[in-house]
């Protein structure tokens, strides 16, 4: 989790091979993205988006079945989690840990959520928490003149900057030594193809018929393409201007409770700023997360291991920090 020192560096620390310490109001080195990442990362926003336009008119036409919401449902569940659990969760803050080929598996669903290779993904977000809300946040909606742009720039906007790109090798150096870690990351635009893949399969298992497996592939892997991008950037942009706060952070991140579910847990980000390493962000039972509940439900089968959890003490500890900081 975040520590200051009486430099007012802040640090990340507990994370096996990234320790960072950088002063959040230092600019960065600026890494400079290469054209061809640009593109990707424009083509990944803008054929989604075509579908989206494209799928009321196959509801009009009834081109929607049981297979597409199999496939919609699965795909969406298996790359959410991939994302939240995998990405997130394990790889980047290590809030538990898991046998090697669960961590693989985790690494590969997340890839196919098409929101950039394993290890870029890792690196950008620990370096969203060593900058947060200040220079050098990857994707802040707070370092703008302007609101809106702001919001435009955290939401989606940050994806095609040219500048500004996290070092891999310094912020997510335990994953650049990991062979098995590299070839998954290499091995993202093979990762891609077949997250649009499996959802025409599914539809195809399903009705058995090659119009079944274009609508799923329409639906499992496009539409769903696109719902999960934009719930990821949500929490990106929206749980850093809109939505409550109860802890004493150096940052603008809020919980905004609608978003729970879609982003299986993930909007509960106010919570998870406050104590980056807890496999929890739900942190009260009405606060749902189903990405902490897939966690505890590897660990009763021994898939998790060494949860971090959040005690009372801890927690109240935080609200009366900021309860003491307001009424200064």
């Amino acid at each position: 989790m975040h520590a200051c020192t009486a430099s007012g560096s802040r640090i990340i620390a507990n994370v096996p091979g990234m320790v960072v310490n950088t002063a959040p109001r230092t600019v960065p080195r600026q890494v400079r993205m290469p054209r061809a990442n640009r593109v990707a990362n424009i083509l990944s926003v803008v054929i989604p988006f075509a579908a989206i336009l494209i799928a009321p008119i196959l509801l009009w036409g009834n081109g929607f079945g049981w297979s597409d919401l199999a496939a919609f449902v699965v795909m969406y569940l298996i790359t959410g989690f991939g994302v939240t659990v995998g990405f997130h969760r394990l790889l980047t803050h290590r809030a538990f840990a898991s046998p090697t080929l669960v961590e693989r598996a985790f690494a590969v669903a997340g890839s196919m959520a098409v929101e950039g290779p394993v290890i870029s993904w890792v690196a950008d977000h620990r370096k969203h928490h060593a900058h947060s809300d200040v220079e050098g946040d990857p994707h802040s909606p707070h370092l703008s003149s302007s609101p809106l742009r702001g919001l435009w720039h955290a939401h989606v906007g940050w994806l095609w900057r040219t500048n500004g790109m996290a070092r891999r090798r310094k912020y997510a150096k335990d994953l650049m030594e990991d062979p098995s870690m590299r070839r998954i990351d290499r091995a993202f635009p093979a990762l891609v193809g077949l997250s649009l893949l499996l959802p025409a399969l599914i539809g195809f298992a399903i009705d058995g018929t090659v119009g079944a497996a274009l609508t799923a592939l329409i639906w499992g892997g496009l539409v769903r393409i696109f719902f999960i991008h934009h719930v990821t950037w949500s929490v990106n942009s929206i749980c850093h201007v809109f939505g409550k706060r109860r802890f004493e952070v150096d940052d603008e991140s809020s919980n905004v409770a609608w978003l729970a579910l879609p982003s299986l847990g993930e909007s509960w980000h106010h919570n998870h700023h406050a104590f980056p390493r807890s496999a929890s962000h739900g942190l009260r039972s009405t606060e749902l997360d189903p990405s902490a509940w897939l966690i505890g439900g590897l660990e009763r089968v021994g898939l998790a291991t060494n949860v971090v959890r959040i005690g009372a003490e801890s927690q109240e500890a935080k609200e009366m920090a900021r309860v003491e900081s307001s009424g200064q």
